[in-house]
């Protein structure tokens, strides 16, 4: 399968965030539209340029037909997968593909939301899956906390184990003028924070912000002439198992076993490779689990790997070095912006950068551990 994905022939020319934190008086696609103008300007190209669109927005099924119609655009081709915070790894996947087959030559993939300034919430409850609903859990937190819990009772992993992914983001967060979340946070205020949904408490849960993202892809060849320093695209795979946690076989184990190892294969690279890994931590339980099921260590030890201080500042693998969705941002969806900080930390310009970094992990996650989809980002020295 390597063989057949274009392995580093198309990358990012341009990148941006936009309206990160609390941006009243934007709608989602006002905010998005902002993302995407600075992302193409970033480029050095303008919307003329842009003849594919890919979206998810959280409010519009029919997102992909209103980007176009506000940016004024008639694209070749458009695309509204909606897999949720995985989309957007898809969705370079998928352009990936088309460039490199001639089918389009620039795509925009954007995103954005104004979820805390229009009174959104992490939870609600499920009504409408027939597994679930009878049991009234909150969605998506019960499924996480399910997960958490099984794998405490199957491994060992303590709650101690969850603050450590938190006290690590808030600890990279704190460096990140972008992050929303900053400030002191301890083992304490983790383990004595509000309990939600057993295991998971207040401090295991991602933010709720508003925020928007967007990344402009072409042709490395063409990118190369570009005043941004290209991040060529070496691997992306998706892998869906199931929609909800009750037809799970095993909920300590998630899709990214197999995305992980196939994005890994089309790139040529093994974890061992990755210097840093942006991983969609919208409960600290995820962080765990995609260490495990991506290969940075063996099933059953991410929380003692995370309790190593490996994640941290000052760690061995730097895992979500803004501050991830726990302490940067979490507009609704949170995977683009992990593709963003991957890339800016290879194109030298993260808030915290890292020295040196040629090859970095963006991973994706969508509904209850449900979708799973990664990306291996370049610099042009691993072409």
């Amino acid at each position: 399968m390597s063989d057949t994905f274009p392995r580093g022939r198309t990358a990012i020319a341009g990148l941006a965030t936009f309206g990160v934190g609390e941006m009243p008086g934007f709608s989602s696609m006002e905010l998005t539209a902002q993302a995407a103008t600075l992302a193409v300007t970033d480029a050095g190209l303008t919307f003329a340029d842009v003849d594919a669109l890919y979206i998810c927005q959280p409010d519009d099924f029919f997102a992909g037909l209103s980007f176009a119609e506000y940016l004024g655009l008639r694209p070749a081709y458009t695309d509204n997968n909606r897999t949720g915070g995985s989309a957007f790894m898809s969705h370079m996947a998928s352009a990936a593909l088309a460039l490199e087959a001639g089918y389009i030559d620039c795509a925009l993939i954007a995103y954005g939301s104004n979820q805390r300034s229009n009174g959104g919430k992490l939870a609600t409850r499920i009504t409408s899956n027939t597994w679930d609903a009878p049991y009234a859990p909150l969605f998506p937190l019960t499924s996480y906390a399910i997960a958490a819990a099984r794998h405490m009772h199957e491994y060992g992993t303590a709650r101690e184990d969850l603050a450590a992914v938190a006290l690590a983001a808030r600890a990279w967060a704190n460096t990140n003028p972008e992050a929303f979340a900053r400030g002191p946070l301890t083992l304490e205020d983790c383990l004595s924070s509000r309990m939600i949904s057993t295991p998971i408490s207040v401090r295991d849960c991602c933010l709720v912000t508003d925020g928007a993202a967007a990344v402009v892809m072409t042709r490395t060849d063409r990118a190369r002439d570009l005043p941004r320093p290209p991040v060529p695209l070496l691997g992306a795979a998706a892998a869906t198992w199931w929609n909800s946690i009750a037809q799970a076989p095993d909920v300590t184990v998630t899709a990214a076993r197999e995305s992980g190892a196939r994005a890994m294969a089309m790139a040529g690279v093994t974890p061992r490779d990755v210097q840093t890994a942006q991983l969609y931590d919208a409960f600290t339980i995820n962080t765990i689990l995609f260490l495990e099921d991506l290969g940075f260590c063996p099933k059953g030890e991410g929380g003692r790997f995370v309790s190593d201080g490996t994640i941290a500042p000052g760690g061995s693998l730097p895992v979500n070095t803004n501050g991830g969705g726990l302490s940067c941002c979490h507009p609704g969806m949170y995977g683009l912006f992990a593709i963003i900080e991957a890339a800016r930390q290879i194109r030298g310009e993260a808030a915290n950068q890292l020295p040196g970094i040629d090859l970095a992990l963006a991973h994706g996650n969508g509904g209850t551990l449900s979708s799973q989809a990664t990306v291996i980002l370049g610099s042009m020295a691993t072409l």
